[in-house]
């Protein structure tokens, strides 16, 4: 496949097919086509274009990523990160393009989270206000608990995860089979074992366990200064809300999820695929 323009291209790529495929003749095809014997074989043993092989180097690469990571890659972040990993600066446009003439495209479709009422214990003011830039690890903390379907048994499992703002990374998460206290308090438990001289604003929603009077007070014997979303607003949660659509969307392709176990594993898996491998940043989600 040609991704530059030249005239007849698609006649010329045809008759080198069938030639080295079924063995049909060069001279009656070019006839049956309409162009010359000797254009075919200027064609065919012409030199390659700079530009002509760097495309065809980009469309392996996205053939390759593609596959990698399991089709969850539109245009711009397969430019972003074959950019990030390979230290090359492909505009957008020229990706777009390429993929475009390889058919491949993000099989991803976000669905978007229901919420429910729920009357809380206490509560804390937003005092992150959307603020989600970090200078420093351990400065700002976001948490929030996503729930997974188990495969024909209509179960589910909870992730509870928190995330450093500073870059992105998963500070601490746990998988339970109960949305509970428990669940939230062994995730931050297991933060501090990690990190225990950290005291970070710590940001969530309004969860029952998060307006609880006993997590509260964990957060105050560590010092960390609470802050909650506003009722309805998921967008005061964003970070964290983008990665559960981010999870959801790619871990369910890059792996195949048919039991409880198997969703455990896709679930380590793909948490630990992003805390190391996976570039971060809003550029990259």
């Amino acid at each position: 496949m040609r991704f530059g323009k030249l005239r007849f291209e698609s006649k010329y790529l045809a008759i080198k097919y069938f030639y080295e495929g079924k063995q049909w003749s060069i001279n009656w095809m070019c006839k049956q086509l309409g162009i010359s014997h000797a254009a075919y074989y200027k064609w065919l043993h012409r030199p390659i274009p700079e530009q002509e092989s760097e495309n065809r180097k980009l469309a392996e690469l996205i053939k390759e990523y593609d596959e990698q990571f399991g089709h969850i890659l539109g245009y711009r972040r397969m430019t972003s990160w074959i950019n990030h990993f390979n230290h090359t600066s492909y505009s957008k446009n020229r990706v777009h393009r390429i993929m475009k003439k390889l058919g491949i495209h993000s099989v991803i479709r976000r669905k978007k989270k229901k919420y429910h009422p729920f009357k809380p214990e206490t509560t804390a003011e937003n005092k992150l206000k959307r603020d989600f830039n970090a200078t420093k690890p351990n400065e700002k903390w976001a948490t929030d608990v996503t729930e997974f379907k188990i495969p024909e048994t209509g179960k589910k499992l909870y992730l509870s995860a928190i995330f450093d703002l500073y870059d992105r990374f998963p500070v601490a998460y746990v998988v339970s089979k109960r949305n509970d206290n428990k669940l939230v308090f062994d995730t931050y438990d297991k933060a501090l074992i990690e990190n225990p001289d950290a005291k970070p604003i710590f940001h969530s929603d309004k969860g029952y366990q998060y307006t609880s009077k006993v997590f509260q007070a964990k957060l105050q014997n560590q010092g960390m200064e609470q802050s909650m979303s506003r009722v309805g607003h998921c967008i005061d949660n964003g970070p964290t809300e983008g990665l559960w659509g981010i999870i959801k969307s790619e871990m369910y392709c890059m792996y195949q999820i048919t039991d409880e176990q198997s969703l455990r594993s896709a679930i380590d898996g793909y948490m630990k695929f992003y805390a190391e491998e996976r570039p971060q940043g809003s550029v990259l989600l």
